[in-house]
């Protein structure tokens, strides 16, 4: 008879298990964040790879990226249930990755107002192909009702979400980074900053054909004269006040060294031997990614 009780018992226990490891960090009273993993979406970690913040606005909770899936923004919303017995009040998506926005379909369902930058609805459009990684990681279960919707609210340059205690305000801080669409999310009270994909700490900064080397540097420049204490980037655990350091310097090696090969003549092909980017070789994935990202800037300098 035990053993029949202890049979019927653990599909009822698995029913309720997490598909998603989230362990959250305080950075401040009211802000908790979740790290994600180093790696690029993989089963291990089923596309869970972006930082994800909630805020504890006094009378709800704002969440700062939606995440990869339908399931992981429900596993979050009930963490924050369980925790905060608080609901939901806006989500605001920093950019168009599929690891920080295909969760906003939960929120969508929800009615819970999806926040992004006026430039997503393009980049959404012409960037299809960035959402086919998290269902070759996620089974159908794990990544059903999982799709792309549209935001319900577009920002421009300055967007300020009034909560009970605090304000949070959302900025632009250049034209383009990472990706055209990149914004940061700002406490003034907390002393706090969510870059998204503008500061990566641990793992290789990616060039894409979208991004802006030249931008994104202004943005960084820009975000060290906030002089901010917690600084929370898209990637990484690291979130003190110089976390964005790494990524300003990286990007400068890679601009001057790309541009003096360019203008002497080197070839495409060639262009990465003459980037001596050697210091950041400790970040994850550096082999991999650090040749593509010289010959991205490369192609930019040819069409600019």
């Amino acid at each position: 008879m035990k053993k029949f009780l202890l049979i019927s018992i653990l599909p009822i226990i698995g029913l309720f298990a997490q598909t998603y490891n989230l362990k959250v960090i305080a950075i401040t009273s009211n802000i908790d964040c979740f790290i994600g993993d180093y790696n690029p979406p993989m089963r291990s970690n089923k596309g869970f790879v972006s930082n994800v913040c909630t805020v504890d606005t006094g009378d709800s909770i704002l969440v700062i990226e939606a995440g990869p899936s339908y399931l992981f923004a429900k596993e979050l919303s009930e963490f924050i249930s369980k925790k905060h017995k608080k609901k939901i009040s806006q989500v605001i998506v920093t950019n168009f990755h599929d690891d920080r926005y295909t969760g906003a379909s939960y929120y969508k369902e929800k009615k819970i107002p999806i926040i992004a930058h006026k430039t997503i609805i393009k980049e959404l459009e012409e960037n299809p192909d960035k959402f086919n990684r998290i269902p070759r990681v996620t089974s159908k279960e794990e990544y059903a009702k999982s799709k792309i919707v549209k935001p319900d609210i577009l920002t421009d340059d300055k967007y300020i979400i009034k909560g009970k205690n605090f304000n949070i305000e959302l900025l632009k801080l250049s034209e383009g980074a990472n990706s055209i669409s990149d914004i940061a999310v700002f406490i003034p009270s907390e002393d706090f900053i969510f870059t998204g994909n503008i500061v990566f700490n641990g793992r290789m900064i990616k060039v894409a054909k979208y991004s802006n080397v030249d931008n994104w540097i202004k943005a960084l420049e820009k975000l060290e004269n906030m002089n901010v204490k917690f600084v929370m980037g898209g990637h990484g655990k690291q979130f003190d006040s110089k976390s964005y350091k790494p990524t300003l310097e990286y990007l400068k090696v890679l601009k001057d060294d790309v541009s003096k090969a360019y203008e002497d003549d080197i070839e495409r092909d060639d262009i990465y031997k003459y980037v001596n980017d050697k210091k950041f070789s400790y970040y994850e994935h550096y082999k991999q990614i650090a040749p593509g990202n010289a010959k991205q800037y490369y192609d930019f300098l040819e069409w600019e």
